[in-house]
This record gives structure tokens, C-alpha cells and sequence, in this order.
């Protein structure tokens, strides 16, 4: 009885930590940002002028660049209106790549970090051999996990204007038009 317990309490477990990291792998929502660095997800912003604002939104790891620009586009227009303005111009725009590849090891962390050991054996029919855990591993290959992420984040600043946009000119939003065309692809958080 007792083994039938615990093996229920261990499949438990392992259910329980599979939707946990289901939940993990969704889309950055919009919202504020949160996190610093590569761990930095949302929207922010930073006053430049009083009309004039550099926006940022980062993304995590399964957020679309299109997605990213887009939630981009959607707070510049957002704190448009609510700085009391019209339209907005884009006076320069990016969108960079971050890239972080994570190498996980059998060994885990020692006390200086991470260690790849290295060592000669003696290999039947192939005479002296060397295990490095970056060249190839006979014992642990199956066991080192080499992960790379991609993230995506977005930044423009923006100078507001009031009255209609300028006609011509195509850096320039109309910053409710932009609201009411975006805003429904827009995830908010629940």
C-alpha cells in the first residue's frame, strides 16, 4: 500500500512541475516591465522632454519579434493619450536580438563555478583515449545540455504632437487609430 502512495505522490509531483513549466513557456504579456538585464519583460519608459519619450518592451524567450514591435507600437500610442497628446513621430526605432546559450553539466557547480573534468582512460581496441565534456563524452553525452535563448526587445523614442498627424510623413502615428487597431491582438495579463 505503502509503495502505491508514494509512487501516486511521485507522479503528483511530476504532473504539478510539468504545468508549472507549461505556464512559464507563454508570451510576455503587456504589461509593466519586470526583471533587470537578459530577465526583463515588459513595457517602460523614460521621459526625455516634456514631449518626448524613448519606449522600450523586452520580451522572454518565446515572444515573437512581431509581437515585441507590435506591443511596442501599442505603448507609444497608449502614453500618447495619456500624456494628453494626439499623434506621435517616430524619431528612431530598434529592435535588437539577445542571445544567451546556458551549458548544463553533470557535475553542476563547484566551488570556483562550473568545471569540465578532464581524463585519459584506457579504450579496448583503441588504445589511451580523453574524455573532455565539450569534444564528445562516452560516460555522461546524454546528460550535458547545451540550451540556447533567444529574446527579443524594442525600443523608439517619440516626439507627441497635438491635432491631426502631419500628413507625409511616415514615421507619424495617429495614436488612437493605433489603439483601436492593435489593441485587440493585445494580450494583458489576468
Amino acid at each position: 500500500m505503502a509503495f502505491s502512495w508514494r509512487r501516486a505522490s511521485a507522479l503528483g509531483l511530476i504532473a504539478a512541475s510539468s504545468l508549472a513549466l507549461a505556464g512559464c513557456m507563454t508570451e510576455t504579456t503587456y504589461r509593466p516591465a519586470t526583471g533587470r538585464g537578459f530577465e526583463r519583460e515588459g513595457y517602460s519608459e523614460r521621459q526625455i522632454e516634456p514631449n518626448r519619450f524613448l519606449v522600450m518592451f523586452a520580451g522572454n524567450s518565446v515572444t515573437s519579434r512581431e509581437t515585441v514591435e507590435r506591443y511596442l507600437l501599442f505603448r507609444a500610442a497608449e502614453l500618447t493619450v495619456q500624456q494628453g497628446f494626439d499623434y506621435f513621430v517616430m524619431a528612431d526605432r530598434d529592435t535588437d536580438k539577445r542571445t544567451r546559450t546556458y551549458v548544463t553539466e553533470p557535475f553542476g557547480p563547484g566551488p570556483w563555478g562550473y568545471w569540465g573534468p578532464r581524463w585519459r582512460y584506457y579504450g579496448r581496441g583503441f588504445g589511451w583515449r580523453s574524455w573532455d565534456p565539450f569534444w564528445g563524452d562516452p560516460f555522461w553525452g546524454d546528460r550535458v545540455d547545451v540550451n540556447t535563448v533567444d529574446k527579443f526587445e524594442a525600443s523608439a523614442e517619440i516626439v507627441m504632437g497635438h491635432g491631426p498627424k502631419p500628413a507625409g510623413n511616415v514615421r507619424a502615428f495617429d495614436a488612437r487609430a493605433v489603439m483601436a487597431n492593435i489593441g485587440p491582438s493585445v494580450v494583458m495579463p489576468k
